[in-house]
């Protein structure tokens, strides 16, 4: 696995070892001595994943403390383009986001810290997003911010005309 600092504090994009052959790719999506020596502790409470038509936006989530988490996330078909915010006050980032498509071609995936809201849009017809969450899931303290409210523009960043993406 390499591991792939963000601008953003503590947040990392992961290269995730794939092994092709004639029948298909075999990637590997944890590893945990892999996490312990990029000096990230991740305890595998939930996971799940979702599937979305082309061009659905989903997010921004979170949740809030008792039940917040951080997160691993990847998509093992089609692709997304997956923003994360820092929404922890004390962080040296605080207020800024970071764009990165996933896909199964890129075989790229996300590690989300604690405090951090996130989403995505869905780039292919039926992309699958898969999700390791550190805490379980706890609708009291499910929440988020709108996909518009922090000054991304998603379709601006797809056309090519990105803005700074800290």
């Amino acid at each position: 696995m390499l591991f792939t600092a963000t601008p953003l504090e503590g947040a990392y994009v992961i290269t995730l070892p794939a092994f092709p052959d004639d029948r298909g790719v075999f990637i590997k999506t944890f590893h945990e001595t892999s996490f312990r020596e990029t000096g990230i502790s991740f305890n595998l409470k939930e996971s799940y994943f979702s599937t979305s038509k082309k061009d659905v936006i989903r997010g921004m989530h979170f949740q809030m403390p008792p039940y917040q988490h951080s997160k691993i996330v990847f998509c093992p078909y089609g692709a997304i383009l997956d923003v994360i915010v820092d929404l922890r006050k004390d962080s040296s980032t605080y207020g800024q986001y970071h764009a990165q498509e996933l896909s199964l071609e890129n075989h790229k995936a996300y590690y989300i810290p604690e405090g951090f809201a996130h989403g995505f849009k869905s780039l292919s017809e039926g992309a699958i997003t898969y999700y390791l969450v550190s805490s379980e899931y706890s609708k009291e303290y499910d929440t988020g911010i709108r996909f518009d409210s922090f000054g991304f523009d998603w379709d601006a960043y797809l056309s090519g005309s990105k803005k700074e993406r800290v």
